[in-house]
């Protein structure tokens, strides 16, 4: 269980003002991919690096933010949970794999029997009485 004091809710004026001012940037960021599209002076390169940097920088801007905070402190301690899986072997998945793919095509010839078998007898047998 976790031990840590619960912080304050909601957020103040100053993390709202930055979380505007992330928006800001991401979206000129992205209009101004779309504005020097037609500009031949102006490489794609240029512009997707433009993009990718104002959206680096909305989230650096966002992260010190309270639920930036929070989201920074949820990816830690899912690394942390992570590192307490237990992987299987590469000879335990294909096993299990194999084991799935048998059972799989057993339970497809089941419903295909079953499927055969039904329309046998609502087609050729219950449908010829009423003749």
């Amino acid at each position: 269980m976790n031990t840590k004091a619960e912080q304050a809710k909601g957020m103040g004026p100053a993390d709202i003002g930055k979380l505007a001012l992330a928006a800001i940037v991401l979206v000129v960021g992205i209009v101004g991919f779309y504005y020097f599209s037609n500009d031949p002076n102006v490489p794609q390169a240029v512009r997707v690096i433009g993009v990718i940097a104002a959206i680096a920088a909305a989230f650096a801007i966002g992260a010190f933010t309270q639920p930036g905070r929070k989201l920074r402190g949820f990816f830690a301690e899912s690394q942390f949970e992570l590192r307490k899986v237990v992987w299987p072997s590469r000879d335990e998945t294909l096993k299990t794999t194999g084991i799935i793919i048998v059972v799989v095509i057993i339970l497809s010839l089941l419903m295909g029997l079953i499927d055969f078998l039904l329309k046998t007898i609502v087609l050729d047998w219950l449908l010829k009485i009423g003749h």
